[in-house]
Protein backbone atom coordinates (compact mmCIF):
# COMPACT_ATOMS: atom_id res chain seq x y z
CA UNK A 1 0.00 0.00 0.00
CA UNK A 2 2.93 2.83 1.25
CA UNK A 3 4.45 1.80 -2.29
CA UNK A 4 1.34 2.92 -4.42
CA UNK A 5 0.78 5.59 -2.31
CA UNK A 6 4.31 6.88 -3.11
CA UNK A 7 4.16 6.53 -6.49
CA UNK A 8 2.51 9.64 -7.47
CA UNK A 9 4.86 11.95 -5.42
CA UNK A 10 7.68 10.36 -7.61
CA UNK A 11 6.74 10.67 -11.21
CA UNK A 12 8.05 13.56 -13.08
CA UNK A 13 5.49 16.37 -13.28
CA UNK A 14 4.10 17.35 -16.70
CA UNK A 15 5.58 20.19 -18.67
CA UNK A 16 4.71 22.15 -22.30
CA UNK A 17 6.93 21.07 -25.04
CA UNK A 18 8.71 24.09 -26.35
CA UNK A 19 6.86 23.74 -29.33
CA UNK A 20 3.48 24.14 -27.51
CA UNK A 21 4.83 26.55 -25.18
CA UNK A 22 6.22 29.07 -28.86
CA UNK A 23 2.50 27.99 -30.41
CA UNK A 24 0.19 28.70 -27.29
CA UNK A 25 2.03 32.06 -26.89
CA UNK A 26 1.94 32.90 -30.48
CA UNK A 27 -1.30 31.87 -32.08
CA UNK A 28 -3.49 33.63 -29.04
CA UNK A 29 -1.56 37.03 -29.70
CA UNK A 30 -1.89 36.42 -33.26
CA UNK A 31 -5.70 36.27 -33.10
CA UNK A 32 -5.82 39.11 -30.57
CA UNK A 33 -3.87 41.32 -32.73
CA UNK A 34 -5.78 40.28 -35.87
CA UNK A 35 -9.11 41.14 -34.37
CA UNK A 36 -7.60 44.44 -32.51
CA UNK A 37 -6.14 45.29 -36.74
CA UNK A 38 -9.38 44.50 -38.43
CA UNK A 39 -11.06 47.04 -36.19
CA UNK A 40 -8.11 49.61 -36.63
CA UNK A 41 -8.76 49.05 -40.37
CA UNK A 42 -12.50 49.44 -40.32
CA UNK A 43 -11.93 52.52 -37.73
CA UNK A 44 -10.54 54.10 -40.73
CA UNK A 45 -12.22 52.77 -44.01
CA UNK A 46 -15.42 51.70 -42.64
CA UNK A 47 -16.97 53.01 -39.39
CA UNK A 48 -16.16 56.89 -40.32
CA UNK A 49 -18.86 55.88 -43.11
CA UNK A 50 -21.71 53.85 -41.34
CA UNK A 51 -22.18 54.22 -37.59
CA UNK A 52 -21.74 58.07 -37.42
CA UNK A 53 -24.16 60.88 -38.89
CA UNK A 54 -23.48 62.13 -42.58
CA UNK A 55 -21.67 65.59 -42.92
CA UNK A 56 -17.90 66.28 -41.61
CA UNK A 57 -15.74 63.80 -42.71
CA UNK A 58 -12.95 64.43 -40.11
CA UNK A 59 -15.46 64.85 -37.43
CA UNK A 60 -16.22 61.02 -38.09
CA UNK A 61 -12.86 59.87 -38.37
CA UNK A 62 -12.35 61.46 -34.81
CA UNK A 63 -15.20 59.94 -33.07
CA UNK A 64 -14.23 56.54 -34.92
CA UNK A 65 -10.64 57.00 -33.29
CA UNK A 66 -12.34 57.68 -29.85
CA UNK A 67 -14.39 54.63 -29.91
CA UNK A 68 -10.69 52.71 -31.02
CA UNK A 69 -9.67 54.58 -27.81
CA UNK A 70 -12.37 53.25 -25.85
CA UNK A 71 -11.11 49.93 -26.10
CA UNK A 72 -7.42 50.57 -24.00
CA UNK A 73 -9.87 52.30 -21.42
CA UNK A 74 -11.08 48.67 -20.98
CA UNK A 75 -7.74 47.47 -21.02
CA UNK A 76 -6.70 47.90 -17.13
CA UNK A 77 -10.00 46.40 -16.19
CA UNK A 78 -8.92 43.70 -18.05
CA UNK A 79 -5.76 43.15 -16.45
CA UNK A 80 -7.45 43.63 -12.99
CA UNK A 81 -10.04 40.77 -13.70
CA UNK A 82 -7.79 38.15 -15.64
CA UNK A 83 -4.75 38.64 -13.35
CA UNK A 84 -6.54 38.14 -10.35
CA UNK A 85 -8.06 34.59 -12.43
CA UNK A 86 -4.27 33.86 -13.64
CA UNK A 87 -2.78 34.87 -10.05
CA UNK A 88 -5.18 32.59 -7.91
CA UNK A 89 -6.51 30.46 -10.58
CA UNK A 90 -3.54 29.30 -13.15
CA UNK A 91 -2.50 31.00 -16.74
CA UNK A 92 -4.32 28.41 -18.60
CA UNK A 93 -7.56 28.73 -17.91
CA UNK A 94 -7.67 32.76 -17.52
CA UNK A 95 -6.05 32.53 -21.17
CA UNK A 96 -8.88 30.33 -22.49
CA UNK A 97 -11.30 32.75 -20.91
CA UNK A 98 -9.63 35.96 -22.83
CA UNK A 99 -9.67 34.37 -26.13
CA UNK A 100 -13.22 33.41 -25.75
CA UNK A 101 -13.88 37.02 -24.63
CA UNK A 102 -12.43 38.76 -27.33
CA UNK A 103 -13.32 36.32 -30.21
CA UNK A 104 -17.09 36.44 -29.57
CA UNK A 105 -17.14 40.33 -29.51
CA UNK A 106 -15.17 40.83 -32.82
CA UNK A 107 -17.53 38.15 -34.36
CA UNK A 108 -20.53 40.26 -33.09
CA UNK A 109 -19.09 43.57 -34.47
CA UNK A 110 -19.38 41.70 -37.38
CA UNK A 111 -22.99 41.03 -37.24
CA UNK A 112 -24.09 45.16 -36.03
CA UNK A 113 -26.95 47.68 -37.93
CA UNK A 114 -25.79 50.87 -38.85
CA UNK A 115 -26.56 53.81 -38.08
CA UNK A 116 -28.76 54.08 -40.98
CA UNK A 117 -30.53 51.21 -39.83
CA UNK A 118 -30.71 51.99 -36.07
CA UNK A 119 -29.61 55.53 -35.68
CA UNK A 120 -27.63 56.27 -32.57
CA UNK A 121 -28.17 52.30 -31.17
CA UNK A 122 -25.43 51.45 -33.53
CA UNK A 123 -22.71 53.60 -32.48
CA UNK A 124 -23.22 52.65 -28.85
CA UNK A 125 -23.29 48.40 -29.57
CA UNK A 126 -19.85 49.43 -31.40
CA UNK A 127 -18.69 50.97 -27.95
CA UNK A 128 -19.93 48.16 -26.06
CA UNK A 129 -18.27 45.51 -27.72
CA UNK A 130 -14.98 47.77 -28.74
CA UNK A 131 -15.02 47.65 -24.92
CA UNK A 132 -15.06 44.04 -25.01
CA UNK A 133 -12.57 43.42 -27.32
CA UNK A 134 -10.30 46.23 -24.64
CA UNK A 135 -11.22 43.79 -21.45
CA UNK A 136 -9.85 40.61 -23.42
CA UNK A 137 -6.86 41.74 -24.42
CA UNK A 138 -6.48 43.37 -21.28
CA UNK A 139 -6.07 39.87 -20.21
CA UNK A 140 -4.70 38.09 -23.28
CA UNK A 141 -0.75 39.43 -23.52
CA UNK A 142 0.65 38.69 -19.76
CA UNK A 143 -0.64 35.63 -19.88
CA UNK A 144 0.50 34.60 -23.33
CA UNK A 145 4.15 36.53 -21.76
CA UNK A 146 3.75 34.08 -19.20
CA UNK A 147 3.45 31.09 -20.70
CA UNK A 148 6.23 32.18 -22.31
CA UNK A 149 8.78 32.99 -20.17
CA UNK A 150 7.85 31.15 -17.37
CA UNK A 151 8.53 27.94 -19.79
CA UNK A 152 11.47 28.95 -20.88
CA UNK A 153 14.85 27.51 -20.84
CA UNK A 154 17.63 29.04 -18.69
CA UNK A 155 19.09 32.19 -20.56
CA UNK A 156 16.36 32.21 -23.40
CA UNK A 157 13.64 34.16 -21.32
CA UNK A 158 13.60 36.83 -24.43
CA UNK A 159 13.52 35.04 -26.77
CA UNK A 160 11.08 33.15 -26.25
CA UNK A 161 8.74 36.24 -24.90
CA UNK A 162 9.32 37.33 -28.42
CA UNK A 163 7.13 34.99 -29.49
CA UNK A 164 3.98 36.01 -28.35
CA UNK A 165 5.09 40.09 -29.54
CA UNK A 166 5.70 38.07 -33.34
CA UNK A 167 1.67 37.91 -32.77
CA UNK A 168 1.30 41.80 -33.53
CA UNK A 169 2.90 41.98 -36.89
CA UNK A 170 1.33 38.21 -37.83
CA UNK A 171 -1.89 39.95 -36.83
CA UNK A 172 -1.26 42.77 -38.97
CA UNK A 173 -0.39 40.77 -42.07
CA UNK A 174 -3.14 38.38 -41.52
CA UNK A 175 -5.86 41.34 -41.41
CA UNK A 176 -4.83 43.78 -43.69
CA UNK A 177 -4.03 40.99 -46.44
CA UNK A 178 -8.01 40.21 -46.01
CA UNK A 179 -9.06 43.41 -46.25
CA UNK A 180 -6.88 43.61 -49.43
CA UNK A 181 -8.28 40.21 -51.10
CA UNK A 182 -12.07 41.63 -50.01
CA UNK A 183 -11.40 45.34 -51.74
CA UNK A 184 -10.10 43.29 -55.01
CA UNK A 185 -12.99 41.73 -54.91
CA UNK A 186 -15.17 44.28 -54.56
CA UNK A 187 -13.20 47.20 -56.33
CA UNK A 188 -14.47 50.63 -55.62
CA UNK A 189 -14.24 53.74 -58.70
CA UNK A 190 -13.63 56.41 -55.86
CA UNK A 191 -9.97 55.37 -54.33
CA UNK A 192 -10.80 57.48 -51.55
CA UNK A 193 -13.94 55.75 -50.49
CA UNK A 194 -14.16 51.66 -50.31
CA UNK A 195 -17.48 50.39 -52.88
CA UNK A 196 -20.83 50.36 -52.06
CA UNK A 197 -20.54 46.64 -51.84
CA UNK A 198 -17.96 46.85 -49.79
CA UNK A 199 -19.49 49.08 -47.46
CA UNK A 200 -22.47 46.95 -47.45
CA UNK A 201 -21.16 43.46 -46.40
CA UNK A 202 -17.78 42.82 -47.68
CA UNK A 203 -15.99 44.91 -44.28
CA UNK A 204 -18.02 41.87 -41.75
CA UNK A 205 -16.18 39.39 -43.39
CA UNK A 206 -12.96 40.03 -41.32
CA UNK A 207 -14.79 39.94 -38.24
CA UNK A 208 -17.05 37.03 -39.21
CA UNK A 209 -13.86 35.29 -39.93
CA UNK A 210 -12.22 35.72 -36.28
CA UNK A 211 -14.45 32.85 -35.18
CA UNK A 212 -12.71 30.16 -37.13
CA UNK A 213 -9.25 31.30 -35.59
CA UNK A 214 -10.74 31.81 -32.55
CA UNK A 215 -11.22 27.52 -32.29
CA UNK A 216 -7.79 26.78 -33.72
CA UNK A 217 -6.50 28.84 -30.97
CA UNK A 218 -8.89 27.33 -27.95
CA UNK A 219 -7.65 23.77 -29.45
CA UNK A 220 -4.05 24.69 -28.97
CA UNK A 221 -4.37 26.46 -25.35
CA UNK A 222 -6.56 23.56 -23.81
CA UNK A 223 -3.32 21.45 -24.35
CA UNK A 224 -1.42 23.52 -22.36
CA UNK A 225 -0.41 22.55 -18.62
CA UNK A 226 0.69 24.79 -15.79
CA UNK A 227 4.12 26.37 -15.52
CA UNK A 228 6.39 25.42 -12.80
CA UNK A 229 6.25 28.85 -11.45
CA UNK A 230 2.76 28.98 -10.56
CA UNK A 231 2.70 25.41 -9.57
CA UNK A 232 5.41 26.02 -7.27
CA UNK A 233 3.48 29.16 -6.07
CA UNK A 234 0.83 27.15 -5.12
CA UNK A 235 2.34 24.46 -3.09
CA UNK A 236 4.05 27.18 -1.30
CA UNK A 237 0.81 28.51 -0.23
CA UNK A 238 1.78 31.80 -1.65
CA UNK A 239 -1.05 32.42 -3.62
CA UNK A 240 -2.44 36.06 -2.80
CA UNK A 241 -6.33 36.03 -2.09
CA UNK A 242 -5.77 39.84 -3.51
CA UNK A 243 -3.50 39.86 -6.03
CA UNK A 244 -4.36 43.73 -7.11
CA UNK A 245 -3.61 44.93 -3.40
CA UNK A 246 -0.46 43.04 -3.16
CA UNK A 247 1.17 44.48 -5.91
CA UNK A 248 0.01 48.05 -5.32
CA UNK A 249 1.57 47.55 -1.94
CA UNK A 250 4.96 45.66 -2.47
CA UNK A 251 5.59 46.68 -5.85
CA UNK A 252 4.11 50.27 -6.50
CA UNK A 253 7.41 51.51 -7.89
CA UNK A 254 7.54 48.33 -10.81
CA UNK A 255 4.03 48.91 -11.82
CA UNK A 256 5.29 52.71 -12.49
CA UNK A 257 8.15 51.78 -14.19
CA UNK A 258 6.91 49.37 -16.12
CA UNK A 259 3.91 51.36 -17.80
CA UNK A 260 6.51 54.28 -18.58
CA UNK A 261 8.82 51.25 -20.33
CA UNK A 262 5.85 50.77 -22.53
CA UNK A 263 4.99 54.48 -23.19
CA UNK A 264 6.69 54.84 -26.82
CA UNK A 265 6.12 51.47 -27.83
CA UNK A 266 2.68 52.50 -27.54
CA UNK A 267 2.28 55.33 -29.35
CA UNK A 268 5.28 54.49 -31.97
CA UNK A 269 2.65 51.11 -32.45
CA UNK A 270 -0.38 52.71 -33.19
CA UNK A 271 1.02 55.70 -34.97
CA UNK A 272 2.57 53.44 -37.51
CA UNK A 273 -0.40 51.19 -37.86
CA UNK A 274 -3.72 53.58 -37.09
CA UNK A 275 -2.39 56.82 -38.12
CA UNK A 276 -0.28 56.25 -40.97
CA UNK A 277 -3.43 54.44 -42.66
CA UNK A 278 -5.21 57.90 -42.77
CA UNK A 279 -2.15 60.03 -43.61
CA UNK A 280 -1.14 57.97 -46.10
CA UNK A 281 -4.49 57.85 -47.86
CA UNK A 282 -5.04 61.59 -47.48
CA UNK A 283 -5.32 63.23 -50.55
CA UNK A 284 -3.56 66.73 -50.89
CA UNK A 285 -6.58 68.27 -51.84
CA UNK A 286 -8.14 66.86 -48.26
CA UNK A 287 -9.68 68.63 -45.56
CA UNK A 288 -6.53 67.39 -43.98
CA UNK A 289 -4.19 66.93 -46.67
CA UNK A 290 -2.04 63.58 -46.61
CA UNK A 291 0.30 61.59 -49.08
CA UNK A 292 -2.41 60.90 -51.68
CA UNK A 293 -2.41 56.89 -52.03
CA UNK A 294 -4.75 54.69 -52.73
CA UNK A 295 -5.70 51.94 -50.26
CA UNK A 296 -4.53 48.64 -51.91
CA UNK A 297 -0.72 50.61 -52.87
CA UNK A 298 -0.55 52.39 -48.83
CA UNK A 299 -1.57 49.09 -46.88
CA UNK A 300 1.05 47.12 -49.13
CA UNK A 301 3.83 49.37 -48.09
CA UNK A 302 2.73 49.08 -44.70
CA UNK A 303 2.87 45.43 -44.81
CA UNK A 304 6.63 45.41 -46.42
CA UNK A 305 7.30 47.68 -43.46
CA UNK A 306 5.63 45.13 -40.96
CA UNK A 307 7.38 41.99 -42.28
CA UNK A 308 10.71 44.05 -40.94
CA UNK A 309 8.63 44.43 -37.83
CA UNK A 310 8.47 40.72 -37.13
CA UNK A 311 12.19 40.38 -38.37
CA UNK A 312 13.28 42.69 -35.46
CA UNK A 313 10.83 41.25 -33.25
CA UNK A 314 12.64 38.40 -33.51
CA UNK A 315 16.50 39.80 -33.63
CA UNK A 316 15.54 41.51 -30.53
CA UNK A 317 15.28 38.31 -28.46
CA UNK A 318 18.83 37.55 -28.68
CA UNK A 319 19.92 40.88 -28.41
CA UNK A 320 18.33 41.51 -25.00
CA UNK A 321 19.49 38.10 -23.46
CA UNK A 322 22.66 38.63 -24.49
CA UNK A 323 23.36 42.44 -23.29
CA UNK A 324 20.36 42.92 -21.11
CA UNK A 325 16.92 44.41 -21.39
CA UNK A 326 17.48 47.77 -20.22
CA UNK A 327 20.40 48.35 -22.36
CA UNK A 328 18.89 47.43 -25.16
CA UNK A 329 15.66 49.22 -24.51
CA UNK A 330 17.92 52.34 -23.79
CA UNK A 331 19.44 52.42 -26.72
CA UNK A 332 15.98 51.49 -29.33
CA UNK A 333 14.22 54.58 -27.58
CA UNK A 334 16.79 56.96 -28.44
CA UNK A 335 16.33 56.11 -31.62
CA UNK A 336 12.80 56.61 -31.92
CA UNK A 337 13.37 60.18 -30.28
CA UNK A 338 15.35 60.92 -33.29
CA UNK A 339 12.91 59.51 -35.59
CA UNK A 340 10.32 61.68 -34.61
CA UNK A 341 12.05 64.45 -35.29
CA UNK A 342 13.22 63.33 -39.09
CA UNK A 343 9.20 62.53 -39.84
CA UNK A 344 8.69 65.53 -42.31
CA UNK A 345 12.10 65.12 -44.33
CA UNK A 346 11.74 62.02 -44.66
CA UNK A 347 7.90 62.08 -45.71
CA UNK A 348 8.57 64.51 -47.82
CA UNK A 349 11.45 62.89 -49.78
CA UNK A 350 8.43 60.84 -52.09
CA UNK A 351 8.27 57.29 -52.87
CA UNK A 352 11.34 55.97 -51.62
CA UNK A 353 11.62 58.34 -48.29
CA UNK A 354 7.96 57.08 -47.39
CA UNK A 355 9.37 53.45 -47.96
CA UNK A 356 12.27 54.35 -45.44
CA UNK A 357 10.06 56.11 -42.55
CA UNK A 358 7.74 52.91 -42.61
CA UNK A 359 10.54 50.22 -42.44
CA UNK A 360 12.41 52.17 -40.20
CA UNK A 361 9.49 52.93 -37.63
CA UNK A 362 8.23 49.29 -37.64
CA UNK A 363 11.99 47.90 -37.43
CA UNK A 364 12.20 50.61 -33.97
CA UNK A 365 8.74 48.97 -33.58
CA UNK A 366 10.06 45.09 -33.60
CA UNK A 367 13.00 46.17 -31.35
CA UNK A 368 11.43 48.44 -28.90
CA UNK A 369 8.07 45.39 -28.50
CA UNK A 370 10.23 42.30 -28.40
CA UNK A 371 11.60 42.71 -25.13
CA UNK A 372 8.88 43.60 -23.30
CA UNK A 373 7.69 39.98 -23.50
CA UNK A 374 10.36 39.37 -20.93
CA UNK A 375 11.23 42.51 -19.27
CA UNK A 376 7.41 43.15 -17.41
CA UNK A 377 6.60 39.36 -16.30
CA UNK A 378 10.26 39.89 -15.11
CA UNK A 379 9.18 43.05 -12.46
CA UNK A 380 7.41 41.10 -10.65
CA UNK A 381 7.26 37.74 -8.45
CA UNK A 382 5.60 34.62 -9.75
CA UNK A 383 2.17 35.16 -7.15
CA UNK A 384 1.27 38.51 -8.29
CA UNK A 385 3.18 38.56 -12.04
CA UNK A 386 0.11 38.24 -13.98
CA UNK A 387 -1.54 41.01 -12.43
CA UNK A 388 1.44 43.36 -12.01
CA UNK A 389 2.44 42.91 -15.77
CA UNK A 390 -1.05 43.29 -16.75
CA UNK A 391 -1.67 46.29 -15.24
CA UNK A 392 1.61 47.99 -16.40
CA UNK A 393 0.99 46.85 -19.84
CA UNK A 394 -2.49 47.97 -20.03
CA UNK A 395 -1.86 51.39 -18.19
CA UNK A 396 0.35 52.19 -20.49
CA UNK A 397 -2.29 51.68 -23.79
CA UNK A 398 -4.32 54.56 -22.08
CA UNK A 399 -1.29 56.80 -22.13
CA UNK A 400 -0.43 55.81 -25.38
CA UNK A 401 -2.39 54.07 -27.51
CA UNK A 402 -5.87 55.33 -26.71
CA UNK A 403 -5.20 59.02 -27.07
CA UNK A 404 -2.00 58.15 -29.90
CA UNK A 405 -4.10 58.19 -33.04
CA UNK A 406 -6.61 61.20 -31.44
CA UNK A 407 -4.09 63.35 -30.50
CA UNK A 408 -2.13 62.45 -33.89
CA UNK A 409 -5.30 63.73 -36.03
CA UNK A 410 -5.23 66.70 -33.94
CA UNK A 411 -2.07 67.39 -34.32
CA UNK A 412 -2.34 67.15 -38.10
CA UNK A 413 -5.10 69.29 -38.13
CA UNK A 414 -3.14 72.12 -36.00
CA UNK A 415 -0.21 71.61 -38.73
CA UNK A 416 -2.19 72.35 -41.66
CA UNK A 417 -2.01 68.85 -42.46
CA UNK A 418 2.07 68.63 -41.99
CA UNK A 419 3.00 65.42 -39.51
CA UNK A 420 5.93 67.64 -37.87
CA UNK A 421 3.95 68.13 -34.69
CA UNK A 422 2.89 64.41 -34.46
CA UNK A 423 6.70 63.20 -34.75
CA UNK A 424 7.01 65.84 -32.40
CA UNK A 425 4.93 63.92 -30.32
CA UNK A 426 6.57 60.88 -30.93
CA UNK A 427 9.82 62.16 -29.66
CA UNK A 428 8.26 63.56 -26.28
CA UNK A 429 6.81 60.24 -25.30
CA UNK A 430 10.37 58.61 -26.19
CA UNK A 431 11.93 61.05 -23.41
CA UNK A 432 9.58 60.30 -21.13
CA UNK A 433 10.35 56.44 -21.44
CA UNK A 434 14.13 56.91 -21.40
CA UNK A 435 13.47 58.33 -18.05
CA UNK A 436 11.99 55.81 -17.06
CA UNK A 437 14.50 53.38 -18.54
CA UNK A 438 17.68 55.21 -16.87
CA UNK A 439 15.76 55.05 -13.26
CA UNK A 440 14.99 51.34 -13.30
CA UNK A 441 17.39 48.31 -13.64
CA UNK A 442 18.17 44.98 -15.28
CA UNK A 443 16.45 41.93 -15.14
CA UNK A 444 17.78 39.39 -16.79
CA UNK A 445 18.92 37.37 -14.08
CA UNK A 446 16.49 37.27 -12.34
CA UNK A 447 14.61 33.88 -10.56
CA UNK A 448 11.71 33.50 -12.64
CA UNK A 449 9.98 30.89 -10.39
CA UNK A 450 10.43 33.14 -7.44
Amino acid sequence: MSDTLAAPATAPAAVNPRSRVILASLVGTTIEFYDFYVYATAAVLVFPHLFFPAGNDTTALLASFAVFGAAMVARPLGAIFFGHLGDRRGRKVTLVGALLTMGIATFLIGALPTFPMVGWLAPALLVVLRLAQGFALGGEWSGAALVATENAPPGKRAIFGTFPQLGAPLGFIIANGLFLIIAAVLPSEDPSRPSDAFLSWGWRVPFLFSAVMVIVGLWVRLNLVESTAFEKTVKAGKVKSLPLASVFRTHGRQVVLGTFYMLATYVLFYLMTTFSLSYGRASGAAALPGLGYDYTSFVLMMIFGVVFFGIFTMASGPWADRHGRRATLIGVTLAIVVFGLLWVPMLSAGFVGVMAWLVIGFSLMGMTFGPMGALLPELFPANVRYTGSGIAYNVSSILGAAVAPFIAVALWSYGGGSPFWVGIYLSAMALITLVALLLGSETKDIDIEA
